[in-house]
């Protein structure tokens, strides 16, 4: 007997009617504590306030998500510590304290691994991403998703970037991170490892000539205010872990896993989604504020690829062959996403 559209239609809402139901039933009262680095109007704030709709939504009200934006539950560390010992459910960082404890994290901090969105997406939700995911476990942790904190461009007080030479000599505020002071020595810089907090007064002072973040964090650290010029050099890209405990995560039955593991991924494309909305934003900002803006040309962009080559290389020998392996496959696979 053939079925009406609307009955088909009815059987449809039916049958995600009773899904949601059988989910809702599956998960106990719980509120989820999830910490992140950043101000609750940054893209990864809004993530995890659509990640917080998406489990209440679907677990009928019974989780609940609290945001803790800005590292108002302890900074990267203690967070990543919290999570491990099982008192804190989770947190979003960036990659290089993650790497403190799963080493294998800080590839995604080598320069110019990728060059467009697409090619980030590529990369982080398949094969290579899977794998880095896969060893958290041991460490007390579990990942969810990859999220995006985006490309990282140079600002200085002295002179547009377009070229490779345009680099020499520039005083730079790096991460405290050794592959970020050795990128940028082999950009013929002069690097110079700080905390955040300190960045503002130092350029201010002209301690520093230069810096490099996300457009984002140019505009609301209102970096602006001692920096002219802002170019497109796309030198690295930043990456956010959705983590869990691994402690917590073995207390929740199938169904709640399940459910924190679609949210995380649905609000992941929600978060990207923000990100390179604000960065396009930021870049207007930041010329309105004064900022002289240029982008940097393929070809420029290739020679300083070419210049932190070796620091590459050196970096993926201290890395187990066979991710490298996989990381050099993949990297080649994703090449041709625009």
């Amino acid at each position: 007997m053939n079925i009406s559209g609307i009955a088909r239609r009815t059987l449809i809402a039916a049958a995600v009617f009773l899904a949601a139901a059988a989910q809702a039933q599956g998960s106990e009262e719980r509120t989820i504590r999830m910490g992140h680095p950043v101000n609750a109007d940054h893209p990864i704030s809004i993530g995890t306030k659509k990640f917080a709709e998406i489990v209440s939504a679907r677990s009928g009200g019974k989780v609940k998500v609290r945001e803790y934006p800005a590292l108002q539950l302890g900074n990267e560390m203690q967070q990543l510590s919290a999570l491990a010992g099982g008192v804190q459910e989770m947190f979003a960082p960036g990659t290089p304290p993650v790497a403190t404890m799963v080493k294998e994290f800080g590839l995604l901090d080598l320069p110019f691994l990728v060059s467009t969105p697409a090619q980030a997406d590529a990369l982080l939700d398949g094969p290579f991403g899977q794998a880095l995911l896969a060893k958290l476990p041991e460490k007390g942790l579990v990942g969810l998703a990859f999220w995006e904190n985006g490309f990282r461009h140079v600002s200085n007080s002295k002179r547009p970037i377009q070229r490779l030479e345009d680099l020499d000599g520039l005083k730079i505020r790096v991460q405290q991170n050794p592959v970020f002071i050795d990128t940028f020595k082999a950009l013929r810089t002069n690097p110079v490892p700080m905390s955040f907090a300190e960045l503002h007064g130092a350029l201010e002072s002209k301690a520093l000539d230069a810096q490099e973040n996300p457009y984002l964090i140019t505009r609301t650290a209102k970096l602006y205010e001692a920096q002219k010029y802002l170019s497109a050099t796309g030198h690295a890209y930043g990456v956010i872990v959705v983590l869990v405990s691994k402690k917590f995560w073995d207390k929740l039955s199938a169904q709640e896993q399940q459910l924190l593991q679609t949210a995380a991924l649905e609000a992941r494309d929600h978060e990207r989604q923000a990100s390179r909305q604000q960065a396009r934003k930021a870049v207007e900002e930041l010329r309105s504020s004064g900022m002289q803006f240029n982008e940097v040309s393929n070809s420029e962009r290739e020679r300083m690829r070419q210049a932190t080559r070796p620091v590459v290389e050196r970096v993926l020998q201290s890395y187990d062959p066979t991710l490298v392996r996989l990381l050099r496959s993949e990297l080649e696979r994703v090449s041709g996403f625009q």
